[in-house]
C-alpha cells in the first residue's frame, strides 16, 4: 500500500473531527445481524425499518445517491444512500467513506428491481474509518502466507474462512452437549507440567522464576485426568491446548487443540461408541450428512463405522505378518523406509503408516495394537503381545486415539522404565503418577480425537493452518511455503501436534 492511499484516508479521518464526527465511533445499539434483517424482509410489509452495521465491501457512487454491499458476520446486505433521505449534511459523509469502513445505517427494509433486498438509510452513522485498504481491489485475498499471518484481513475478504470458525465454534459446542448429556464432567488440568509426560513428544521448556524451576508445556492431559478418576470423579473430558516441540505441516501444528475423555468402569469398546456419537453430533453441528466430501473424496461417516484389527490390516496391505522380522525388514525397503538400527516394532509402524493408513477412506477403529506401542494400554486377556488400543482414520488421516487404560500401578511401573530405557532423552519417572495409581484407579476407558483436524474434515480444509485462527509461522523475512514440513524428522506423529 502507497503511503499516498494512507495519507487520504487519514485526511478523510480528520475531515470527520471537523464535522463533529469521532470518526472512531462509539456504542451502537438496536442493529439486528445482517441474517436477521433479510428474515426480517416481508413483502406484505416492505418498509419495515431496521438498523444493521457491517465494514462496507463495495461503493458505487451515482451523484445523489450511492449503494453500498455491507457485510457482518453473518453475511452481505446492500444499502442505499439517497441525498433526499439523508439530508445534505449526513449524504455529505458519503464523500468521506472508503471501502472498508464501518457504519450503522438504520431504515426501510425495500426489494429493488433487481431483487435485491436493501436497506433505503434514513439515518447512517460512521463506526469506524479504516486507513487501510482491503486487499487485491477488495475481491478476496488469495495468497495463503499473508492470509495466515493476517487472518484478520483474511476473515474480512474471504467469507468461508468466516464459515469455517464459526462452524468450529459449533462443532466445539456440540460436542460439549454430547458429553454433557452423557453425564461427563468438564474439567481443567495445568498446561505447565513439572514432568514432560502423558505421550512420546519433545516438549517447550520454560522456567518459574519463583520456584528457579524448569517446566514442561503440557504434551498431554493423560495423567492428570486418570488422578482424577483415583479421586472418584468417573466421567471427565478436557477440550485442552497441547504443545509439542515438534515440525510443522498440513497435519500439525506445534499448538493444537485435543478433546481428551475418561470414563470409569469402561473399556476400548465403549470409547467406540463415545466416538461415533462424538463424530455424529460435530457432523449435525457442521451441517453435513452422513456423506461427506474431503479432499476430492466422498466419504460415508455414516454408523456403524469399519472395525479392523491392526494385525489384519497389516497382513492385507503390508503382505506380511507384523511377527516376521526379516519380511517386515525387506517391505520396508521396499517402501523406502530407513531401518537402520530401528527396534523392530518402530519398523513395524513405520510400515503401516506407509502400506495401510493411505487406504483407510471411510471411517475406520483399527484396533489390538502392539504392546510395546502402547505403554499405557491394558493389555488383551490371554494375549499380553496385543493391547486394548484403538486408532480412528478417516480418509487416511489419525483423528484420535483410545485405550483399556492400565490401572496396574506395578505393570505399569516397569512399562515406564522399558520406555525410558529405550528413550533418547532422559527423563524421570512421574512418582506422583504411580503413588496415586497404588490408591487404586477403577478400570476405564480413555480417548482422544483432533479436534483440528475433526474441523478439517467436517469443513473440507486440507491443511490443519486453515482451522487455526493464528497457526505458528516464521518469521516474515525467512517463511516457507505453506504446509511445508519444516524438521520433517521430528514431525509430529497424532492428533495435530
Amino acid at each position: 500500500m502507497s503511503d499516498k492511499l494512507f495519507d487520504e484516508r487519514l485526511a478523510k479521518a480528520e475531515k470527520l473531527r471537523e464535522l463533529g464526527i469521532d470518526p472512531y465511533g462509539s456504542r451502537h445499539d438496536g442493529a439486528v445481524s445482517i441474517d436477521q434483517a433479510r428474515e426480517i424482509y416481508d413483502e406484505a410489509n416492505e418498509g419495515k425499518e431496521t438498523s444493521v452495521a457491517g465494514r462496507i465491501m463495495a461503493f458505487r457512487g451515482h451523484g445523489k445517491s450511492a449503494f453500498l454491499d455491507v457485510r457482518d458476520w453473518t453475511g452481505r446486505v446492500q444499502v442505499y444512500l439517497q441525498k433526499n433521505r439523508l439530508g445534505d449534511q449526513a449524504y455529505e459523509l458519503a464523500s468521506l467513506l472508503d471501502i472498508g469502513d464501518i457504519i450503522g445505517v438504520t431504515g426501510g427494509l425495500y426489494k429493488t428491481k433487481s431483487g435485491e433486498i436493501t436497506v433505503f438509510a434514513d439515518k447512517m452513522t460512521v463506526l469506524t474509518k479504516a486507513l487501510r485498504p482491503l486487499p487485491e481491489k477488495f475481491h478476496g485475498l488469495t495468497d495463503v502466507e499473508t492470509r495466515h499471518r493476517r487472518r484478520y484481513v483474511d476473515l474480512i475478504a474471504n467469507d468461508d474462512v468466516m464459515k469455517t470458525f464459526q462452524k468450529r465454534t459449533a462443532i466445539l459446542s456440540a460436542i460439549r452437549r454430547f458429553l454433557d448429556g452423557q453425564g461427563f464432567l468438564e474439567v481443567e488440568t495445568p498446561m505447565m507440567h513439572p514432568l514432560a509426560t502423558g505421550a512420546a513428544a519433545r516438549p517447550f521448556v520454560t522456567h518459574h522464576n519463583t520456584l528457579d524451576i524448569d517446566l514442561f508445556l503440557r504434551i498431554a492431559p493423560e495423567l492428570y485426568l486418570k488422578r482424577l478418576l483415583v479421586g472418584g470423579m468417573e466421567r471427565v473430558y478436557e477440550i485442552n491446548r497441547n504443545f509439542r516441540n515438534e515440525g510443522i505441516s498440513v497435519k500439525h501444528n506445534p499448538e493444537f487443540t485435543m478433546l481428551e475423555l475418561y470414563q470409569a468402569y469402561s473399556d476400548y469398546n465403549g470409547m467406540m461408541d463415545i466416538s461415533e456419537g462424538i463424530f455424529a453430533a460435530a457432523a449435525e453441528a457442521a451441517g453435513v450428512g452422513d456423506c461427506l466430501q474431503f479432499d476430492g473424496r466422498e466419504i460415508n461417516v455414516a454408523r456403524p463405522w469399519a472395525r479392523r484389527t491392526y494385525r489384519e490390516l497389516f497382513e492385507e496391505h503390508a503382505g506380511c505378518s507384523m511377527f516376521d522380522e526379516d519380511a517386515v525388514k525387506t517391505r520396508a525397503e521396499s517402501l523406502g523406509i530407513i531401518v537402520g538400527s530401528k527396534p523392530h516394532i518402530l519398523i513395524v509402524q513405520d510400515v503401516f503408516e506407509a502400506a495401510v493408513e493411505p487406504n483407510l477412506v471411510n471411517p475406520t477403529f483399527v484396533y489390538d495394537y502392539p504392546t510395546p506401542l502402547c505403554p499405557l494400554t491394558k493389555q488383551k486377556t490371554g494375549d499380553p503381545a496385543i493391547a486394548e488400543r484403538f486408532e480412528i482414520f478417516v480418509s487416511g488421516m489419525e483423528m484420535g486415539n483410545a485405550y483399556t487404560e492400565l490401572n496396574d500401578p506395578v505393570e505399569q511401573r516397569s512399562r515406564f522404565m522399558s520406555q525410558l530405557e529405550g528413550a533418547d532423552q532422559a527423563g524421570q519417572l512421574d512418582e506422583d503418577f504411580l503413588f496415586a495409581l497404588e490408591q487404586g484407579m477403577p478400570p476405564a476407558g480413555g480417548l482422544g480425537i483432533g479436534i483440528d483436524r475433526l474441523v478439517m474434515l467436517l469443513t473440507d480444509n486440507r491443511s490443519i493452518r486453515e482451522v487455526i485462527l493464528f497457526p505458528l509461522l516464521r518469521p516474515a523475512d525467512t517463511t516457507r511455503a505453506a504446509g511445508e514440513v519444516l524438521n520433517p524428522s521430528i514431525e509430529g506423529d497424532d492428533l495435530g501436534g
